[in-house]
Formats: structure tokens, sequence, C-alpha cells
């Protein structure tokens, strides 16, 4: 299984700190859910730990090897990354967008090997989108264009895949399709990172929670344990109750905290 470990990430902009001196050690097996508030610096840290944005200071490993010293087509197989709002810039079919995500492992000439047709029409149907199997990318919903997105990093069965708010823009059936999806990957040993903002679905699904305050590193661990009103008032400066257990717990904002 996969480690990905962040030393001391510091990432500047105008002066100011927007992810401050974040360490943190990921293992395979876990679902690890980052939440914090708008600006907290959710997007910047996982852009780092995908290998996208090199760091002000500090370092990203995986398993052992800091990333910038990873041949980029080598990280592109071991890792996926599934940005925030995807975009279709161009109206090719769903299938030929979802395909993409096998660019990694293809040889330098030709089309797609005839052995990978099967694992394609797999990702498509996983993430219900065979019905538009062959419809222009650029005429898909917002919530259609995130499944075939998601489909196009679940594709090349990558060891490690990192989310930036993967359920944005889907209905309830598909948004707990998804994590469940996500749960289902760590399970089988794969580690995964993705941003959320629905923290029921984060307690419902992650393993482990992250929480970030100003781009400062404000709790890490098991969600069960770390997940309470006082991380809550403190993160997003609001009271909450938390009930229930399991894949029945629920998050219920009561209001602003006191002087907030």
């Amino acid at each position: 299984m996969s480690r990905l470990a962040a030393r001391h990430i510091t990432v500047r902009r105008d002066g100011r700190a927007i992810v401050d001196d974040v360490s943190c050690e990921l293992a395979g097996g876990g679902f690890v859910a980052l939440v914090g508030a708008n600006g907290a610096g959710k997007s910047t840290l996982l852009s780092v730990l995908a290998g996208l944005l090199k760091p002000d200071a500090g370092e990203v490993t995986l398993d052992g090897a800091a990333l910038a010293s990873i041949d980029r087509r080598d990280l592109a197989r071991r890792r996926a990354y599934l940005p925030q709002n995807p975009r279709a810039e161009w109206p090719i079919a769903v299938e030929r967008l979802v395909a993409l995500g096998l660019t990694p492992h293809l040889p330098a000439f030709g089309g797609l090997p005839g052995g990978l047709e099967p694992r394609l029409t797999r990702a498509i149907a996983a993430c219900d989108l065979a019905g538009h199997r062959l419809q222009a990318a650029t005429t898909l919903s917002g919530g259609e264009l995130a499944r075939a997105m998601l489909a196009r990093a679940l594709i090349g069965d990558p060891q490690v895949l990192i989310a930036d708010e993967p359920t944005a823009g889907l209905d309830p059936r598909h948004a707990l399709d998804t994590m469940g999806r996500l749960r289902a990957l760590a399970a089988q040993g794969k580690l995964v990172i993705a941003a959320a903002h629905d923290l029921t679905l984060a307690a419902r699904y992650s393993t482990h929670l992250m929480a970030l305050k100003a781009g400062r590193l404000a709790a890490f661990g098991p969600t069960a344990e770390i997940l309470t009103p006082d991380l809550l008032r403190q993160v997003f400066e609001v009271e909450a109750r938390i009930a229930g257990a399991g894949h029945e717990v629920f998050v219920d904002y009561l209001g602003p905290a006191a002087g907030a």
C-alpha cells in the first residue's frame, strides 16, 4: 500500500501563507476527508499533494521518494487527480474522455489496445454513464460531467486518488454512490484523499478527517474520534450537533458560534 507524506508544506500568495507548515502522513487503506471553511487552503494543499503545485517550503514524498523526483508518466500511473469544477473543452465522446485516464498506460503510438476495452466499459457503467457513452462530453450536465471525470480518474487503477470536492453538483443518489465508491477503493488498499463540504457524508464514509483553518492543520485523525462539535466550532465557527453512528450519523448545524 502506498504512503504519501507531507512535511512542513507552505504555499504563499502575495506574502500570505495559503497553506502554512502542514505535515501529515497518509497511508493506503484510508479515505481521508479534507474539510475546512472557504479559503482554508484545501484546494491548494490537494494540488501540492498531487504534485501539481510546488510548495514554497516543505516536501511531499510518495513511498519515500520526493514527488519532484518521480517521472511524470510514472506519477500519473500511480496517482490520479480529480479537479474541482471540471470542464470539457472539446466535443469528444464520453468514452473518449474516460479513456484519457489510460494515457499513462498506453504505447506512444496507436489506439486503445483491445485488452483495455473491458476496463473502459466497466468504468463507464460503474459511474452510471452507459447511456451517455457516445454523447459529446460538452453536452453533459454538470453532474454527468463530474461522473465522467471520476470514471476517467479511476480507469487507470491508481494507488492514490486525490479529488477536490468530488460530490459537488451531484444529485443525492450519485453523491452517495460516489462516496461509497471512494470508501470501497480505500477498503481495497488504495489511498483516497478528497475535499468535502458535506460533513454528514464525510462522517459516514471517510475513515480519517483532516481539518484546515486559515491554512494550518487544525486536526487530523480517525473521523469518529475527531469530528466533534468543538472541532466544528473551531474550524467553521458554528454550533453543531452530531448524532447517530456509522452510516446513520448526521451533522446538524444549529447556528453561528458565539462571537463569530
